[in-house]
């Protein structure tokens, strides 16, 4: 059982807690995978790593996965009741996730049929992102954030400043006299190792995601897909203008068609991540603050 050697019982270290909601543990597993907060953190509640009823009170509660049932609903507001710092970890509790896409009507009458069914929770009408109902102190976007991210949220790294953007962190050539007339294909072709993305042909928008991956993606040679959601120049911006300054970028690079890529960047490829791009200024809310987005 990993619980014996990552649940510690120093009541001197500061606790936290990990409150999956629906999602995949994708973040769980990014955070297992590092070692540096073992000897600086007493995890209290995990359910992935170990069985418990309820979250304790903590100093710090990361939220993983998005609210998508009544049962997510009631775990999150009984969690944060005396809970010192929450974090929003990832994409789906950040803006909903995969799972957001999913509200087909048909799937939804299903489950809101079955009220009487005792073994599954009712379905909410869409998966909701976190704040919406309840207070974030900080957000840590990313599918999964990397453990790197983990450890500057959890230990409130003040000199830890993720790069502007995914391409400041991915180092490749960018050459204006190679300019492709055509998308290449998602995962076609030869990518050289040396050269942009786009210059390539490929549909990166790395120009405009928020860096602190240290381009996980980019480097050997598949195309940001922003899951890290949108650079802080984008974060307070509609669709409309991430979708324009992607283009602008593109534009400069490469002598593909405007229909073409702007089709590209609202295909199902892209759409999975691209989407909360537009989430973090949603019409109903007021901009997520650039301040609290690590």
């Amino acid at each position: 059982m990993q619980s014996s050697s990552v649940l510690k019982k120093n009541k001197d270290l500061p606790q936290f807690a990990v409150l999956q909601l629906s999602g995949c543990a994708g973040c769980e597993v990014s955070l297992l995978n590092a070692n540096e907060w073992i000897e600086e953190f007493e995890l209290v509640f995990m359910p992935l790593v170990v069985s418990a009823y309820e979250v304790p009170c903590v100093d710090v509660l990361l939220v993983s996965g998005g609210v998508r049932s009544d049962e997510d609903l009631y775990n999150l507001k009984r969690a944060v009741r005396c809970s010192k710092k929450i974090v929003a970890v990832g994409t789906c509790a950040i803006s909903g996730g995969v799972a957001n896409l999913g509200n087909r009507d048909e799937v939804r009458e299903l489950f809101m049929s079955q009220n009487e069914r005792r073994d599954l929770p009712r379905l909410l009408p869409k998966s909701r992102p976190v704040d919406d109902f309840i207070e974030v102190d900080l957000y840590l976007p990313g599918c999964p954030p990397t453990p790197e991210l983990f450890m500057a949220a959890l230990f409130d790294d003040k000199e830890f400043k993720a790069s502007r953007t995914v391409c400041q962190e991915c180092g490749r050539k960018k050459l204006k006299d190679m300019k492709p007339k055509h998308l290449t294909g998602f995962q076609t072709g030869e990518v050289d190792p040396d050269i942009c993305l786009i210059n390539q042909g490929y549909l990166c928008v790395g120009s405009s995601t928020r860096g602190g991956c240290r381009a996980l993606c980019t480097r050997p040679g598949h195309p940001c897909v922003g899951c890290r959601g949108p650079s802080d120049m984008l974060i307070e911006k509609d669709s409309t203008a991430w979708l324009e300054s992607i283009q602008r970028v593109f534009a400069a690079l490469t002598d593909i068609p405007a229909d073409e890529i702007r089709e590209g960047l609202l295909s199902p490829q892209l759409a999975l991540f691209l989407f909360q791009f537009s989430d973090y200024a949603g019409t109903e809310r007021p901009p997520r603050p650039k301040e609290k987005v690590l």
